[in-house]
């Protein structure tokens, strides 16, 4: 008797052992499909070279700190600024929305992207700050309904673009993407991998229907007039 229930108790942890490892299987496997399917819904609408990019009328050009929290230049930062004022000087854009966090008055990510993007030749005028760029759903649903845009071209590195237009569809705004070149060195991997999470996060906001932190009165973006066409 006390063998056959050594038997049956052994039998009990294997089938449980087993159910654990399916469900621990089940819930890895669930973000990397997340990740697959919007990669596969929105790379095609990301292009490389802004030789590549659909003329449209305003950048939004997605928010990141100017330095790491090390204190070093964020090589992320400078390859938005660089792609962004590129796609404004090669005539693709009419004016560029900067949408980043202002939490505090310490710390300004559109302020801080402006001046370069100034420094970078950018007129001021038309680069438009919006402070309330918390999260990327933020942004896109800011740009439709606080900016008044129907058609953007995010700048941001290629995974990060792929969500934003994700997103950026579900709340029916036009979105195409210029990517900005990934630096080169360990810690992109690290920044992959907290995308994936991300990723989950914005699929999670579009099934409960999450909103913007603030969304408040309509603003204005000023675009560079185009150049008249050839006769």
């Amino acid at each position: 008797m006390a063998a056959r229930a050594r038997r049956r108790g052994a039998r009990r942890l294997r089938l449980a052992l087993l159910g654990a490892a399916g469900l621990l299987a089940l819930i890895a496997a669930v973000p990397a499909a997340i990740d697959a399917m919007i990669t596969a819904s929105t790379a095609h609408a990301v292009a490389d070279d802004v030789k590549q990019v659909e003329a449209k009328p305003v950048a939004l050009l997605l928010g990141t700190a100017r330095r790491t929290m090390a204190g070093r230049p964020n090589q992320f930062y400078q390859a938005r600024i660089e792609a962004a004022a590129e796609l404004f000087h090669s005539g693709k854009v009419q004016a560029i929305l900067v949408s980043g966090d202002n939490a505090t008055r310490w710390y300004n990510e559109p302020i801080a992207m402006q001046e370069d993007l100034i420094s970078a030749g950018v007129p001021a005028e038309f680069i438009t700050l919006d402070y309330a760029g918390f999260r990327t759903l933020d942004s896109v649903i800011r740009a439709k309904e606080v900016f008044g845009q129907e058609h953007v071209i995010v700048v941001s590195q290629r995974f990060h673009a792929e969500r934003a237009i994700f997103l950026a569809r579900h709340f029916g705004l036009d979105a195409s993407g210029l990517a900005a070149a990934d630096p080169e060195h360990p810690g992109v991997m690290r920044v992959r991998a907290r995308e994936v999470l991300a990723r989950v996060a914005a699929v999670l906001d579009v099934i409960i229907g999450r909103a913007p932190k603030f969304l408040g009165e309509p603003e204005t973006v000023r675009l560079r007039a185009l150049p008249d066409a050839p006769v």
